[in-house]
């Protein structure tokens, strides 16, 4: 083959770059403690920052802190009383664990079902995948 083709082959299978440039940064709950509940009113944000849906996150943040909870209106209703530093704390160990690549750190992922149990991390920029245990 020519090697032009074999270039513009190889480019075209390339995923696009769908990340601006900018530095990442884990998004920080802003909390409101409603008597025994604790609401995450920024939820939707986090859920949009992280490329995520909120059922995956919310789960996730159920089971972490062993809490029940619902989602209203943009916002997680967390039952029980939680500090900014352990919801953010949570947050970030979703964000390594789920969101930013092994490989090369960055956060351009998503999650794809590759069996009934298991589950993995595909980079959108370097194209490595890893397990998650989510």
């Amino acid at each position: 083959m020519d090697y032009d083709k074999l270039l513009s082959r190889a480019f075209s299978a390339l995923p696009e770059n769908t990340s601006s440039g900018e530095r990442f940064e884990t998004p920080t709950a802003a909390l409101m403690i409603q008597g025994n509940k604790t609401v995450v009113v920024n939820f939707s944000d986090i859920c949009s920052t992280l490329r995520r849906t909120p059922e995956e996150i919310s789960k996730y943040l159920f089971k972490e802190l062993a809490a029940p909870g619902e989602m209203q209106a943009g916002r997680l209703v967390l039952v029980g009383k939680f500090s900014d530093r352990v919801v953010n704390e949570r947050v970030a160990s979703y964000t390594a664990q789920a969101v930013v690549c092994k490989e090369c750190g960055k956060p351009d992922t998503h999650i794809e079902s590759v069996e009934r149990n298991l589950k993995v991390l595909v980079c959108e920029a370097c194209g490595a995948k890893s397990p998650v245990r989510l």
